[in-house]
């Protein structure tokens, strides 16, 4: 079974740059509050990495 790791969108993607809104709705999130469980592959993690102050990672499972 892969590693998962659940991400919650913190902050809102409104007044922020059109490509971090669209990482947003790549990782599944676009309103406040939401989590979505994603497989951590190092793409998703670059996606992360990317927008640090809109997402927060919660719980990483195996």
């Amino acid at each position: 079974m892969a590693r998962t790791i659940v991400v919650k969108q913190i902050a809102s993607p409104i007044r922020r740059p059109k490509v971090q809104r669209q990482i947003l709705i790549g990782l599944g999130l676009n309103k406040m509050n939401r989590t979505r469980e994603l497989e951590d592959t190092p793409a998703i993690r670059g996606m992360i990495n990317k927008i640090p102050h809109l997402v927060k990672i919660i719980e990483e499972r195996d």
